[in-house]
């Protein structure tokens, strides 16, 4: 049964501005959201992307917790291996410690990049991903009584909510054997989303942290006023991804009228197959979608993500997101 809504933001950056841009947008979204009822507004880790400003994601969500009142802000996700954990501990501890009980801290073991970027990143630490559960074991120890002699500060003592994101079993499994709760990214890699929360629940042993298995899943929401509209908003995310996996990344463009203008029916399929979990439409068509995607999962939280060129329009749809989920909780 659902018992929460949260948000993904990627912060987009659009054809024609800035990354500045981007991030006042995400404030001014997660202020919406708060109004709208949302528990959570995550952010996300990436690098060497020209169409998102998230890069340094405690950084942005602090610019979005200091506009907020109520809302939790949160990372979804710190890809853990481009760091060490005691950075990310001090990190995290310094946000807890100026907006208290607002911060969650989703983990990931991905780079959030290409490989030559990673590389960049974690240099002679590249294998880095390999040590990912004891990193977030390490982590954990950074936020209760400290690890090997050392204590995070700010973040010792603080016991920062901490998370588990996949698109794999290796997530799942490793939420359930740490007792954490789990988000799956279906809004991107949808293929074993069913059965990764059904390993994650059969598997979990409760923690200190978590009694029961708390598992959510990510999907796309592209609501408007006419299914047409919500399909042209829908577009321009697909032919972002067709770009980025031809290796020309880049800011967000407005939707074309027709993806065969710019792309092979096989780049086409491929993006529709990617963001095969997403609401597109009206409110009533948004609804039946995602009523649908509850029942099938019966995530206990629903992460609803809208990346696209149009900020009003984004906005738009997040509240008919909020209008629809408000009636099922």
């Amino acid at each position: 049964m659902l018992k929460a809504y949260s948000l993904l933001d990627l912060a987009p950056v659009v054809e024609g501005g800035s990354a500045r841009d981007a991030l006042v947008n995400s404030r001014d979204l997660a202020q919406h959201a708060e109004r709208f009822g949302y528990q959570r507004f995550w952010m996300a880790e990436h690098h060497n992307s020209a169409g998102i400003a998230s890069a340094a994601t405690s950084v942005a969500l602090g610019f979005v917790a200091e506009g907020t009142q109520s809302i939790r802000v949160g990372a979804a996700g710190v890809m853990l291996p481009n760091h060490s954990p005691l950075i990310i501990a001090e990190h995290y501890g310094t946000l807890a410690s100026l907006y208290p009980d607002r911060i969650d801290l989703g983990l990931g073991r991905a780079p959030g990049t290409d490989g030559k970027t990673a590389y960049a990143i974690r240099r002679d630490n590249f294998r880095a991903d390999e040590s990912f559960p004891q990193d977030v074991q390490i982590l954990q120890h950074y936020f209760d009584e400290g690890y090997n002699g050392i204590k995070a500060y700010p973040g010792n003592g603080m016991h920062v909510p901490l998370w588990i994101l996949g698109s794999s079993l290796f997530g799942a499994q490793l939420a359930a054997a740490l007792g954490l709760p789990y988000l799956f990214a279906s809004h991107f890699a949808p293929d074993a989303l069913d059965q990764a929360l059904a390993v994650y629940r059969e598997q979990f042993k409760p923690s200190a942290q978590l009694e029961e298995p708390y598992c959510g899943a990510a999907m796309n929401i592209f609501a408007a006023d006419s299914d047409e509209e919500g399909r042209a908003l829908m577009r321009g995310v697909m032919q972002g991804f067709i770009f980025l996996r031809r290796g020309q990344p880049g800011p967000l463009k407005p939707p074309v009228d027709d993806l065969n203008e710019i792309a092979s029916p096989q780049e086409i399929m491929n993006a529709e197959h990617t963001m095969c979990e997403s609401a597109v439409g009206t409110k009533a068509t948004a609804q039946a979608f995602i009523e649908r995607f509850l029942e099938r999962t019966r995530a206990d939280e629903l992460v609803l993500t809208c990346h696209c060129y149009d900020h009003e329009a984004r906005i738009k749809s997040f509240g008919i997101g909020a209008e629809i989920l408000n009636s099922m909780l």
